[in-house]
């Protein structure tokens, strides 16, 4: 270690300092970068609340007993007027408060940026032996790379967003019945419907008195828990 001693006392306490910054930063951003390439570190799947709920949050839920409807919804009046709330978007299975957020003081932006403020400090003081004008480059260099750690992972959250179905956007959208849809809500069937550029395959059911056989156009009106899809022929 001789000639990191001889080394390290041949600098001035200023460019001590800016390697004092410069070297653990860079070490653990190297560390992060690889734990990153092997998989680790990535945030678990966020929760969709749309998961646990009929389409309309909760506030309508239709049991079917023997063919008969039990409303637990917001029914009132003497003809039982549907009260149904209106819908409520509780988006698409990403954390709510990280998709298009620009999170700027992250553990990933500020290591970025005291390494890039370390070794742009060093650079620059070693051409111009001016440590003011060393820390302003740095500190300027140093909040770029931050905002573009920041910018990255903005769009990687909103690519992972994009990435993930969610289940009330089929409401309204056509397909076709996949395997037969028993009449009357007595079964299961099963659909393939078109969400964007995606084709998706959902359990459904049907509240008509019809059978849907296979080939059936259909269309999606109700969502009911479990991500049960009610349809009816189009």
């Amino acid at each position: 270690m001789e000639w990191f001693n001889s080394w390290w006392n041949t600098l001035e306490l200023f460019e001590q300092i800016l390697y004092c910054v410069a070297i653990p930063s860079t070490l653990i951003l190297l560390i992060q970068t690889i734990m990153l390439i092997l998989g680790f570190g990535h945030s678990g799947a966020g929760v969709n609340p749309s998961d646990t709920s009929g389409f309309d949050g909760g506030s309508d839920m239709d049991f079917d007993a023997g063919g008969a409807d039990t409303d637990f919804g917001g029914d009132t009046g003497a003809d039982g007027a549907d009260g149904d709330s209106a819908d409520v978007d509780y988006g698409d299975g990403s954390n709510p408060s990280d998709v298009g957020t620009l999170n700027f003081f992250t553990v990933q932006g500020i290591i970025t940026f005291l390494c890039v403020f370390g070794w742009a400090g060093i650079v620059t003081y070693t051409l111009t032996k001016i440590a003011i004008i060393a820390v302003i480059v740095g500190f300027v260099l140093g909040l770029a790379a931050m905002y573009g750690v920041a910018k990255l992972m903005q769009l990687s959250r909103k690519l992972a967003q994009n990435g993930t179905l969610n289940v009330r956007n089929l409401l309204g959208a056509n397909g076709t019945v996949y395997l037969i849809v028993p009449a009357d809500g007595k079964g299961k069937g099963k659909v393939n419907v078109t969400s964007g550029e995606r084709l998706v395959e959902y359990d459904a059911i049907t509240d008509g008195n019809e059978e849907l056989p296979d080939g059936t156009q259909i269309r999606v009106i109700d969502i009911r828990s479990d991500n049960v899809l009610v349809v009816e022929k189009v």
